[in-house]
């Protein structure tokens, strides 16, 4: 998955993975950009992808897949999200955000205006049930470590809910 130097270990395998908007620019600061987001990880678990656990910050997601082709599946994620992300900001005059966007664009994405994620996803192999653990605590607290909430079920756009026996905004697969 393009230049980054963390790899997939075997794409059938759960892992811990990080998207980042380019330049940690805050897009996911309105329901409208979060929704894009979850309504493509319904689609993709549509297809097959597994999400054991998700949180959306203002400016980067952590979660926890697997799939089949976990390479090609982030890749598909990444690029729909940022066509559709950038469409709405368009559509809606977020000039600012559109502007950050083309400046911190790097050289060789010449094909496009914009870039929306900045390139990898960071995979980390999920290797033993003490990992998953880890992995899913840390996503948990990241609002709580950021201050926004005190307590981890009180961030709407993670999957905390799921492992209390709540609604969450997606189902998640809390078995593993």
């Amino acid at each position: 998955m393009g230049r980054s130097r963390y790899k997939i270990i075997d794409p059938t395998l759960p892992h811990f993975v990080t998207c980042t908007v380019l330049h940690w620019i805050p897009v996911f600061t309105r329901p409208a950009t979060v929704d894009i987001v979850l309504d493509s990880l319904r689609y993709l678990m549509s297809e097959g992808v597994t999400v054991y656990d998700y949180v959306i910050l203002e400016n980067h997601m952590h979660l926890v897949v697997q799939s089949e082709q976990l390479d090609v599946d982030m890749a598909r994620f990444k690029s729909f999200t940022a066509k559709q992300l950038i469409r709405y900001l368009d559509r809606n005059n977020v000039s600012q955000i559109l502007q950050q966007l083309a400046f911190y664009k790097k050289v060789h994405k010449d094909d496009r205006a914009y870039q929306f994620w900045q390139e990898g996803i960071h995979p980390e192999w999920i290797q033993n049930d003490e990992m998953m653990k880890q992995k899913i605590e840390y996503i948990h607290q990241n609002p709580v470590k950021h201050g926004y909430v005190d307590l981890a079920e009180h961030w709407r756009y993670s999957s905390a809910r799921n492992y209390l026996g709540q609604a969450g905004l997606i189902e998640v697969c809390t078995r593993w």
